[in-house]
């Protein structure tokens, strides 16, 4: 993603001056290194205490043994559905069971809650949520007989934090316009805060990460990692499930470091050949991106062939934004529009490796692809070329100290924050799962697109305001509202916080009226939206700053998990 880069750590600004002279002579880097080095070139992970073929033949069994709690769902009420299906979400193994999920969220929409269960928030919330995050309408009103003869949220409920915590995390589903689930926000959200100290800690850990970011934003393998640990001591927790979830973990998490291991090689061999030291040495933090986004055992070849072209467009990026003079950004965009390495002669020596291992790179994903997907590569180019249009832009601004509007500046950055581009990458290798109508559908940019474009200029530019920006970043959108509202930094950005806000109500909108056929394809922009808000948080930067999102990697590929 493209980014407004802080230089170096701000906290002095003679680090800064130093930088800026070293980029000035074509030396050294403003970023930090690489806070991984060659770790998982080396790291050899503990040995499994089962055999591959062992775990395998066993997690194959438990899953018959689900889909039997399924074929049974005559006997199970709305609400134990609701629990089965929420419980596999979380667990991070409802990949295993689309079939089965898809027909029991049928019944959950059509049946409604039974009598029993008809006056309890946890439930009633939990349910409302679900079936909005797979593309069933469900009214808010259902929320209406919590209230009392006022329309308030009744006080009875400040006893039930778990029907809070609920309420709070169904709430964020909502759609623009719907202020009784404003409502529901606030009242929720200020008594979880005053609950803060006074739970057990699994409802506290739980109850902390909501407030953080709700769970329909949350992060979905993160979640699996925290409620694995948690739900082993909930009493009521289905051993079966759990142990399908500690398998499946296991087994993909050995997937994953095999990966980061190639692309750590892959990486190192690229960085070395195109000798750009101003750029940021960073593979981990993409690959970390795209893991989140599809991290199933089948989605590997995806995960590979975007986190390439992710930092491919990173070196694109720090070009244009930390190296480059204008007159060397115009030779790489008419480089670029070529699209032919007969270019390269038009380049700055220091550019031109660059210019060639990006075409060869593009010849190699294509050539790996099925026959019937090759035509998506012409699209994906152009898309490319786009970005470097959009980069030029930006750099001609910079340098005719040009401030444009607020809606001029987010026209032109929503796209070259890479979040769209990385989309249709992802789209052009998924295979046949992806239909040519889903695809079209992307790259006409719907408003599902645009919002999750805009939260990602939106975050990264309130993340690099509060830092401090790289020495040749244009104007962010901060900068731009403050000067066309007359406002202060801190206004501005509770401003831009608030379109986040709105633009992740776009999005849900969009979801549960999009046609069914393009539904694969919006699920993973779902996800990629939700990896914006956990590599933001707090204003920081995981793609700039490793050391931002350290923790979260060793927690999701180093901490052991027990078979």
């Amino acid at each position: 993603m493209a980014a407004r880069k802080a230089s170096v750590n701000q906290q002095t600004a003679g680090a800064t001056t130093v930088a800026s002279a070293a980029i000035a002579v074509g030396g050294g880097s403003p970023f930090e290194p690489c806070v991984w080095g060659d770790f998982f070139v080396t790291y050899t992970p503990p040995l499994l205490q089962r055999s591959e073929e062992w775990i395998r033949e066993r997690a194959d069994k438990l899953k018959g043994e689900v889909r039997q709690m399924f074929d049974a769902d005559k006997a199970m009420s709305v609400a134990d559905m609701v629990n089965l299906v929420d419980e596999l979400e979380r667990l991070g193994i409802d990949n295993h069971f689309r079939k089965e999920i898809n027909a029991a969220l049928c019944r959950i929409h059509t049946e409604g809650l039974d009598v029993g269960h008809f006056d309890n928030l946890d439930i009633v919330s939990l349910r409302f949520c679900l079936l909005r995050q797979h593309g069933f309408w469900v009214s808010a009103d259902v929320f209406d007989k919590f209230r009392d003869e006022t329309g308030s949220f009744s006080k009875d409920l400040i006893s039930d934090p778990k029907g809070l915590l609920s309420l709070y995390n169904a709430a964020h589903t909502a759609v623009p316009g719907e202020a009784a689930l404003d409502d529901a926000i606030a009242f929720a959200r200020h008594h979880l805060e005053a609950a803060i100290g006074k739970l057990g800690s699994l409802m506290e850990g739980q109850v902390s990460r909501a407030l953080e970011i709700p769970r329909p934003r949350f992060m979905r393998r993160l979640e699996t990692m925290h409620y694995i640990i948690e739900y082993e001591q909930e009493e009521a927790h289905n051993a079966t499930l759990l142990e399908l979830a500690r398998l499946d973990l296991n087994l993909l998490r050995s997937l994953h470091l095999k990966e980061l291991k190639t692309l750590s090689l892959w990486w190192r061999g690229l960085y070395s050949d195109v000798k750009l030291n101003y750029a940021r040495d960073r593979i981990v933090e993409p690959y970390f991106y795209n893991f989140g986004v599809f991290h199933e055992e089948e989605n590997s070849h995806m995960r590979i062939i975007v986190t390439k072209v992710f930092v491919l467009f990173g070196l694109m990026d720090d070009t244009y934004d930390v190296r480059a003079t204008l007159e060397e950004c115009k030779m790489l965009d008419e480089a670029i529009q070529r699209w032919n390495e007969s270019a390269v002669s038009s380049l700055p020596e220091y550019l031109r490796m660059l210019y060639i291992k990006t075409l060869s790179n593009f010849i190699e994903i294509e050539d790996i692809m099925e026959s019937y997907g090759k035509y998506r590569m012409a699209y994906i180019i152009k898309q490319f070329k786009s970005q470097s249009k959009n980069y030029l832009q930006e750099t001609k601004w910079f340098n005719e100290n040009y401030i444009p509007s607020f809606k001029e500046h987010v026209d032109v950055t929503l796209m070259s924050t890479g979040v769209p581009f990385l989309f249709f990458v992802a789209l052009m290798a998924a295979g046949q799962v992806v239909t040519k109508e889903a695809f079209e559908w992307a790259f006409n940019v719907p408003d599902m697109v645009r919002a999750s474009g805009e939260m990602g200029r939106f975050l990264n530019d309130i993340a690099s305001y509060k830092r401090g920006k790289n020495k040749k970043d244009v104007a962010s959108t901060v900068e731009c509202y403050m000067k066309e509202h007359g406002v202060t930094g801190e206004e501005a950005m509770v401003a831009i916080a608030a379109m986040v806000e709105q633009a992740w109500r776009r999005i849900n909108k969009a979801y549960m009226e999009m046609d069914r056929t393009v539904e694969p394809a919006a699920r993973w922009l779902l996800d990629m939206t939700r990896m914006l808000e956990i590599y933001y948080l707090h204003g920081r930067d995981g793609l700039t700053y490793g050391r931002d999102i350290k923790d979260l990697v060793t927690f999701l590929f180093l901490k052991e998990v027990p078979l």
